[in-house]
């Protein structure tokens, strides 16, 4: 496991070159996007609640994202990166579990979120991540999500400046990397780029530049999130919705073919 650790973490050092993660949903789409040349692979905590039956933000208890975690890992050769949210919970000691548990199913990073709750509250749960981390021997790559920009948290002039705050505060507690969902004007990117120590991640939003100019902004990890199971799930609608209506055959287009599908496994 150290190994994918140490080849997680070089894969955010390629300077001019972001990290790019199809975010996969369950074991099937992580196979599939690691056949497809993925150098790592990294959940959507929205696709994983929504494919087993639950709510985003907060609602799939920790148990269910470690099973899931598992059952991804199992069919891995690349690198694993687990979102799990806010961690599930708001003590820092019981995240710190939470996290210790999924370095056992085979991660070796993590997506830890602010959300609407303070700075002060992810810095903690950082802290202890690493504290028992270390006791064990063992660590895992803590990708910081500040939802600055994502919640509007602060107006659009103060947002760069809060970013860089919280950033500071993560970074003294011992994280791995920054990620900042929908940051998109470059100049923006860049002063973010400037201040910070940590390696960039960036989401797929629209009127982001592409990964070859983010790269030249210095941006070395770019996530798709939950874009790829979003647009499954629209196309799924309108492929059931037609079979339903008429029962034909031919509303069941466009498949991948069985054997392609056994290969993968």
């Amino acid at each position: 496991m150290s190994d994918r650790l140490a080849t997680f973490r070089q894969l955010h050092t390629h300077k001019g070159q972001p990290l790019l993660l199809p975010n996969a949903w369950d074991a099937g789409s992580a196979r599939l996007f690691e056949s497809l040349g993925a150098k790592a692979i990294a959940t959507t905590s929205a696709g994983v609640a929504w494919a087993l039956g639950y709510a985003d933000g907060g609602k799939m208890p920790a148990d269910v994202a470690i099973q899931l975690a598992a059952n991804v890992a199992r069919v891995l050769t690349v690198p694993l990166s687990v979102d799990i949210e806010n961690g599930y919970s708001d003590e820092p000691a019981q995240v710190a579990e939470t996290v210790l548990r999924l370095i056992d199913a085979g991660a070796v990073g993590i997506n830890l979120e602010d959300g609407q709750k303070p700075a002060a509250l992810l810095a903690g749960k950082i802290e202890k991540i690493k504290a028992e981390c270390a006791k064990r021997g063992v660590d895992i790559f803590v990708n910081a999500r500040t939802d600055v920009f994502l919640a509007g948290l602060v107006d659009k002039p103060a947002r760069v400046t809060e970013t860089l705050s919280r950033a500071a505060l993560y970074t003294a507690a011992g994280v791995d990397g920054l990620f900042v969902p929908a940051v998109v004007e470059p100049e923006q990117i860049k002063a973010i780029v400037a201040d910070i120590s940590l390696p960039l991640n960036v989401l797929a939003w629209e009127g982001l530049p592409n990964a070859a100019e983010l790269g030249k902004l210095g941006v070395s990890r770019l996530s798709a999130g939950s874009g790829i199971p979003q647009a499954l799930w629209a196309q799924a609608e309108q492929m059931a919705k037609g079979f339903l209506e008429g029962g034909r055959s031919e509303d069941l287009k466009g498949q991948m073919a069985y054997s392609q599908l056994q290969g993968l496994f």
